[in-house]
């Protein structure tokens, strides 16, 4: 009866151990969907090197099959929710494809914020993890970031002052530019990025706001011909804020081993990395601008006041609309300004 038992026992702990011990030689392929094109800096020189080094650390039992340009299906718009459904595991993309849907991040967004992409996607982790936790509560995310300083992009005339604006049709990103392209006078067209090249060549808008970066990947080099960036003593007209998401269930589902490679691939530090390098890429994409003889127009520090004055209201706005939605507005703008200048002196 004793023999018996313990063989009982020893089958019972081998049934039970079979699970863990196929835990942990687990091996996982993850599909990460972007709307980014496959040459642009933003697949090429982070997506692609961030899914690389995640394989590498886990031993190549984390394997990436990667899909840029929305090749799974859907729409930019529809990105965040295909993380959120597990219709793919890992995205990259806008929050601000989905106007209002995640409010207290758009403080980042507001006009003349930022100039250094590494410090304030410093802030904008820091920002969600302390006063917004449950802004991405659906997802599990990885990293936070933004890109470098916004300027604009004409096909028609050079802008030099606010005034230049008036009447123009300007894409922005999202709600909280399309909010400050209006203030200026201009009239604000919202479409996600790979709209851009089609809506300029047909006219439908006559300039764009994007940095520099981007320029090559959309070809605005080609369909613009004047550019206007903002003198780099002071804050930058505007930024986009990103995340990286990956399906909850998903990441849940991982061996312990392999959620640390995740988690040692997430965070502060890789938000700073992707702003960084995102940002470090804005030389390139003014090159491409150069080398085709368009003209680049610097506005001074004094025009800018013009600009930032005009836009001032969509501070109030936000705040206000913050309050509406149950949120301390001020509070959170401040806080935002708070940690920007805070990692910009690190």
């Amino acid at each position: 009866m004793k023999r018996r038992s313990l063989l009982q026992g020893a089958a019972a702990a081998a049934t039970l151990g079979t699970p863990l011990a196929a835990l942990a030689q687990q091996t996982v392929t993850l599909k990460f969907h972007t709307f980014m094109s496959p040459q642009s800096n933003v697949w090429l020189l982070m997506h692609k090197p961030w899914m690389e080094k995640v394989e590498k650390e886990s031993g190549g039992r984390i394997k990436f099959e990667g899909y840029p340009a929305m090749q799974l299906g859907g729409t930019p718009v529809q990105l965040y929710d295909q993380a959120r459904d597990g219709v793919v595991d890992v995205v990259w993309t806008l929050p601000g494809n989905t106007a209002g849907r995640f409010p207290r991040i758009e403080a980042f967004e507001l006009p003349f914020m930022m100039n250094n992409a590494e410090a304030t996607s410093k802030a904008y982790w820091e920002y969600v993890q302390t006063v917004a936790p449950d802004e991405f509560k659906d997802t599990h995310v990885i990293a936070l970031h933004v890109h470098g300083p916004g300027m604009f992009h004409s096909a028609s005339k050079q802008i030099k002052t606010a005034g230049d604006l008036r009447g123009m049709k300007v894409r922005g990103p999202t709600r909280q530019v399309t909010k400050m392209l209006g203030s200026l006078g201009a009239i604000p067209v919202g479409m996600p990025l790979p709209g851009i090249p089609d809506a300029l060549s047909k006219g439908t808008i006559e300039a764009c706001v994007i940095p520099w970066e981007v320029v090559p990947s959309v070809k605005v080099h080609e369909l613009t011909k004047f550019h206007s960036e903002f003198d780099g003593s002071g804050p930058a007209l505007y930024t986009t804020t990103f995340v990286m998401a990956m399906n909850k269930a998903r990441y849940e589902g991982l061996a312990p081993d392999l959620k640390k490679v995740i988690d040692a691939n997430s965070g502060m530090a890789t938000s700073a990395w992707l702003g960084k390098t995102q940002q470090g890429n804005d030389a390139n994409g003014r090159k491409s601008a150069v080398d085709r003889g368009n003209t680049i127009y610097t506005i001074s520090a004094a025009d800018r006041e013009q600009f930032i004055k005009q836009s001032a209201q969509i501070d109030d706005e936000w705040v206000a609309d913050m309050g509406k939605r149950g949120f301390d507005g001020k509070k959170l703008l401040q806080t935002a300004r708070d940690l920007i200048a805070k990692h910009g002196k690190a």
